[in-house]
């Protein structure tokens, strides 16, 4: 029998420790308590050793933070350490490894498992230099990853591969329903992703490999909702193009759950679709989103506003796919946000009642609020949307959550 540290959370309890250590909480009141607590070897055994690529990303500090909370080792490669240390601080997250490139093949060593993440945002304007670019990032990256693998002993080899993908995979169909046996598309989204998946294939055949063909992330801190509620907020929202296209969704929480599932059971491998079970509208969503900030979903962009903008790169909001995630739910996974909640569940928890979605505000100053990173304090001034309930601040370009001075 050993002893681990644990971290608990209570309410208005008296929390008694098994060294007869108590606590009051007072009423309304929250206290985060360290204790000890007994462990036998099924819990050390359960213990992972995780090394991810992307992990700075929307999906990858999400999914840093739950394995970090689960006593889990986490080991950051990137190609940015002072960026890193700026998003997982050693006082929020210690024993955390954050690797260089050139240190990377240390870090893999020995780890249970790899997610690979990286790749760079393909929301702009593609011109030829980016289109490369949004190949190359995932291409490279995925093709190094596999390679330390590869060249590493069975002895201290990871026994599996979390890869992302995406579900631009299948191209784009108005009518089409998308599962993971559904051909891939004849566009440059399906292109890419054909040669992301088979550069990951090439991974020895020891290690578990699970391909995760990732939709629109949705979540309030970032991901796609951080570049369209600043648009409402003005009251110019509306859908893209006609509205019709298919928008094959999941929530943040549930892509990071997928992962963290795929990482420790044997049964995930293959292909497996990262979207809710119910893809909407595009029009039904931006309804959505128009009702939980209290605007109207009115003002549409027309297709060639877009194309003017992004050029080639405005198919990616403009066409769509309708894709379910039919291997998930043959391994048993379950959605947090399913059918039976539907799109509008995402704006359910943890932004409060109807009131207080309608005391959102908008161009707040930077100066009411600190912040947790100092590389947070070079920009001006943000959109913010801020929950005077929980008193969370959502910020437009993924930055993170930000803190107000005053309580």
């Amino acid at each position: 029998m050993e002893l681990c540290r644990a971290t608990a959370f209570s309410w208005t309890h008296t929390v008694s420790t098994s060294l007869h250590v108590s606590l009051p909480l007072s009423k309304f009141e929250t206290k985060r308590l360290s204790i000890w607590c007994a462990s036998d070897q099924t819990l050390k055994a359960n213990t992972m050793t995780v090394s991810i690529t992307g992990a700075t990303g929307f999906i990858g500090r999400r999914l840093v933070q739950r394995l970090h909370a689960d006593n889990h080792s986490v080991h950051v490669l990137t190609r940015s350490k002072s960026k890193a240390e700026l998003i997982f601080p050693v006082k929020e997250f210690p024993g955390i490894v954050i690797a260089e490139e050139p240190e990377w093949k240390d870090s893999i060593r020995g780890s249970n498992g790899v997610v690979n993440l990286a790749g760079v945002p393909i929301s702009t304007r593609w011109s030829p230099e980016i289109k490369k670019e949004i190949k190359d990032s995932r291409i490279r990256v995925t093709s190094k990853v596999i390679d330390l693998i590869n060249d590493l002993p069975d002895s201290v080899r990871p026994t599996v591969l979390v890869s992302a993908t995406a579900v631009g995979y299948y191209g784009t169909s108005e009518t089409q329903v998308f599962d993971e046996q559904s051909p891939s598309g004849n566009d440059y989204l399906a292109e890419v992703c054909r040669e992301w998946e088979a550069t990951a294939l090439k991974v020895n055949k020891d290690v578990r490999l699970a391909l995760i063909r990732i939709g629109v992330v949705l979540g309030k801190d970032g991901g796609a909702l951080a570049k369209m509620i600043p648009l409402f907020m003005v009251f110019a929202g509306g859908p893209l193009g006609s509205g019709k296209q298919w928008f094959s969704w999941i929530h943040l929480d549930d892509i990071v759950n997928l992962i963290y599932e795929a990482l420790s059971n044997p049964s995930y491998k293959g292909v497996i679709n990262g979207t809710a079970p119910n893809p909407v509208r595009f029009a039904e969503m931006c309804e959505h989103l128009g009702n939980v900030l209290g605007r109207p979903s009115w003002l549409p962009v027309p297709d060639f506003a877009l194309k003017v903008v992004l050029g080639e790169g405005a198919s990616v909001v403009l066409d769509g796919q309708r894709v379910l995630p039919v291997k998930a739910k043959e391994l048993g996974f379950t959605f947090k946000y399913s059918s039976d909640r539907g799109i509008g569940g995402v704006w359910d928890d943890g932004w409060g009642g109807r009131k207080s979605r309608r005391r959102l505000r908008v161009a707040v100053d930077l100066d009411n609020f600190t912040f947790s990173h100092e590389q947070r304090r070079k920009a001006r001034r943000l959109v913010l949307c801020q929950n005077l309930t929980s008193r969370l601040v959502m910020v437009s370009h993924q930055l993170g959550r930000l803190v107000p001075t005053t309580s």
